[in-house]
């Protein structure tokens, strides 16, 4: 039952406390080997006590008192006189526990990390701290590939969001990762694959580094660009091509506005040059923030040093840096951007269209509905709706360009009856975004039907006609052609590469954000 204990005597078990021990000797007749010669040794020099953690028992915990014997190395050549007996499975060189119980410790460690891990050894009767469980975790020896594996999956993740990024290699094979690397440089994924050469498919992102390193590191290896990464490319070019028809959605009819009371003529002209000018301005802060983007960046700045320069988020610098010009970003109206008020509209209107109604009765309205925002909002638009004179007919708000582009983008039998109309409604009233379609629905033949071959006659029909965004999404591949025709051609994806990136998350997550690059390296080789 215990096989640890095989090699030594048990004198006497007893209950100290809260804990069980063991007390117990070596045999007087057993030999053990010098550390250094090897030469068996039985003389004894002198003896004494070591205490020794073990696993629990019955839910207690477990300490070992072993008298060991301090035996001569009579070997005339061996520079030792005398060396201490180490009892197979128990004890080890200065070691205060069982290998047992340190192999336990080190799968809580594994699994938990520092404080969540300390907390279960208390239940498992082997208490210990958060600093002991990582330094056990850090003392295993993490697996060293000899080379790579013939399909290599490669992707990065955070370290620290838009910060710092590190690198995760996976061999697509048997679905384990192999490596990780402490950044995402080209040079560094170059070097890696130099050292373990074999690699022979290597999937990947549409990241210029990882492709750039590949071409280094692996120039006969087959680059695969992953499918998920290509449709959802895709998707976010036609979300943007639907941004760039915003007008061309249908929404409700409109009926003339009963005003609540008699205004002059010159108050409606007010209103809508109000209209008129808070929509200029909005255009041309969009236009002065695009130029001032691109010119930090064109002056080698990075996305983050332009966000801190211009007082902007990191995500809005971004979305400057992608636009293909600043005509992009204002093709669809200020008015149609979603706000607090969205909501509440159509009752806005229904009211409006049945009688005279003030703007604070209607401000009252509304927040008993449960409105939020200000007295302010409402104001601003009423006064800009009564300028035209005309009010939306009750009924359903226009589809979002993010709902159109959904619908774009999805199979056409799971649409549901609703969805179809609408979204043949929208197709009857913008050729251009019946076009996208068009393409869209190719090119998710090509990629779901593996048929590669069709890319370039594709491209050829996207450039044909005027959709901008598909344009910047055709150059994209056109400049990574080779990799999107393995892509779309060959069986592999880089989909259990994405699985281990959402595992790294859940590490980082549980170890609150705190762990060094070696130790998460340590958590995911050996998890």
């Amino acid at each position: 039952m215990f096989p640890h204990l095989d090699r030594v005597l048990v004198e006497r078990v007893r209950r100290v406390g809260g804990t069980v021990r063991v007390s117990a000797r070596t045999r007087p007749d057993s030999a053990f080997p010098c550390p250094d010669c090897g030469a068996l040794s039985r003389r004894a020099h002198s003896r004494y006590l070591r205490l020794i953690a073990d696993t629990a028992v019955g839910g207690q915990p477990v300490a070992i008192e072993v008298s060991v014997r301090r035996l001569f190395c009579d070997e005339a050549g061996c520079p030792r006189c005398t060396f201490s007996e180490q009892v197979n499975g128990m004890t080890t060189r200065y070691g205060r526990r069982t290998p047992a119980l340190v192999t336990m410790l080190q799968a809580v460690g594994l699994a938990l990390a520092g404080r969540a891990g300390s907390r279960l050894t208390a239940v498992l009767g082997a208490t210990v701290s958060r600093t002991t469980l990582l330094r056990l975790v850090m003392l295993l020896a993490a697996p060293t590939p000899a080379g790579a594996p013939n399909v290599l999956g490669v992707d990065d993740f955070a370290l620290r969001k838009r910060e710092v990024y590190g690198t995760v290699l996976v061999d697509c094979g048997s679905r384990r990762p192999i490596d990780l690397l402490p950044d995402r440089q080209s040079s560094t994924f170059a070097g890696w694959l130099r050292e373990h050469p074999g690699a022979q498919v290597i999937c990947r992102d549409r990241a210029g580094a990882y492709a750039e390193g590949a071409r280094t590191g692996a120039p006969e290896a087959v680059q695969v660009a992953d499918r998920w990464h290509l449709w959802h490319n895709l998707g976010e070019h036609v979300e943007k091509e639907v941004a760039r028809h915003r007008l061309c959605l249908p929404g409700p009819g409109a009926q003339h506005v009963p005003d609540d009371r008699q205004r002059p003529s010159g108050e409606v002209g007010k209103a809508a040059a109000d209209a008129h000018a808070a929509s200029h301005v909005l255009s041309g802060r969009t236009h002065e923030r695009y130029r001032r983007v691109h010119e930090l960046l064109g002056q080698g700045a990075s996305m983050q040093a332009a966000a801190r320069e211009l007082g902007l988020a990191y995500n809005t610098v971004r979305k400057y840096a992608r636009a293909d010009s600043a005509d992009t970003l204002t093709a669809t109206s200020w008015a149609h951007r979603r706000t607090i008020l969205d909501a509440y509209k159509p009752y806005m209107h229904q009211r409006l269209s049945e009688g005279p109604a003030s703007t604070a009765e209607l401000h009252r309205q509304i927040t008993a509905r449960g409105y939020r925002g200000s007295y302010g909002t409402v104001l601003v638009y009423l006064r800009a709706l009564r300028a035209t004179g005309i009010v939306p007919s009750p009924g359903p708000a226009p589809p979002t360009a993010r709902q159109v582009a959904g619908w774009i983008m999805s199979d056409p039998d799971t649409l549901g009856e609703d969805e179809r109309a609408r979204l043949k409604a929208v197709l009857a009233n913008c050729p251009e975004l019946e076009s996208t379609t068009a393409h869209v629905r190719g090119f998710a033949a090509m990629l779901t039907e593996l048929h590669g071959d069709r890319l370039r006659d594709w491209l050829g029909k996207v450039y044909i006609d005027t959709l901008p965004n598909l344009h910047s999404f055709a150059n994209g591949i056109d400049r990574d052609r080779d990799a999107v025709i393995a892509g779309l051609t060959l069986p592999y994806s880089s989909g259990v590469v994405e699985g281990h990136i959402n595992r790294i998350k859940m590490i980082k997550r549980q170890m609150f954000g705190r762990a060094g690059f070696q130790l998460l390296r340590q958590r995911v080789l050996l998890s």
